[in-house]
């Protein structure tokens, strides 16, 4: 086994680690549960009340029918809980560390840095919101006229996951400018501000702003096209695409991140 492969495993080890010990200290603060749930019922009871408002004047919108976007809106959720779960609470530590030039003890371990830094926080509450999407989305899909099988399944295990590492490369391609500019705090802001976009499907908004939402901030993998698999949309293109830009964003992400570490003048430089 390759020097490589040892300090990828020793960096899942240590990511498991960290997971068990976010579990436990989030665990001492059961109430932060029952909040979140309220946070998040209430976003969905939003978001169910606007759908509404639209489907009272009309039986489509650009062609997507309220049960499937009901399954957008289940995505949605969902992956704005995964976000919450491990890709935001890591992006701020990384700024945090960079910030006040601690970042060395993640440099200065015989691992990974990017995958240690990824995965050293985790905020198990905001699984809640997953929770709720999947929810939302199975209710969807019990009212749409189809069937499923197998290869809807793994198309949409495949997207899903593919555009959820299309988030994480975005999210860490611009954390990591924090290397060079250090404040970088408005990026979360930012970022959550955009991510509003996603609960309707990109087709619904002009040509400029979808193919923004699609390839500059890839809602549109990670949301849309989750959703196309489920209501019949999905195309064997759009899924070679999908994967495909995922790999060739993890690359240029990956560079990104090297360069930016080299860069780095930490406490002890």
């Amino acid at each position: 086994m390759s020097t490589a492969d040892h300090r990828m495993l020793g960096g899942i080890r240590i990511a498991w680690l960290h997971l068990r010990v976010g579990v436990m200290n989030e665990l001492q603060y059961r109430a932060n549960f029952v909040i979140q749930l309220i946070q998040s019922l209430v976003a969905i009871g939003t978001g169910l009340v606007v759908l509404a408002l639209i489907f009272d004047h009309t039986d489509q919108l650009d062609g997507w029918t309220r049960p499937e976007l009901l399954v957008v809106m289940g995505v949605f959720t969902l992956v704005g809980g995964l976000i919450g779960f491990v890709i935001e609470p890591n992006m701020g530590r990384i700024m945090g560390d960079i910030e006040r030039g601690t970042f060395d003890y993640v440099l200065t371990k015989p691992v990974d840095s990017q995958l240690l830094a990824s995965l050293r926080e985790f905020r198990i509450w905001r699984l809640t919101d997953a929770i709720v999407g999947l929810v939302v989305l199975v209710w969807g899909l019990s009212q749409l006229d189809a069937t499923f099988g197998v290869p809807e399944v793994v198309w949409f295990v495949s997207t899903l996951s593919a555009g959820t590492v299309l988030i994480y490369c975005l999210w860490l391609v611009l954390t990591t400018g924090a290397f060079w500019v250090v404040r970088m705090d408005s990026v979360q802001e930012l970022f959550t501000g955009l991510y509003r976009a996603g609960q309707y499907p990109v087709t619904v908004y002009p040509a400029w702003l979808r193919l923004m939402l699609t390839y500059l901030v890839p809602l549109g993998f990670a949301i849309t096209v989750p959703s196309e698999s489920l209501t019949g949309r999905m195309t064997i293109e759009r899924l070679v695409v999908t994967l495909g830009f995922m790999v060739v964003a993890f690359a240029v992400t990956r560079w990104f991140w090297r360069r930016g570490t080299r860069h780095y003048s930490g406490a002890s430089a």
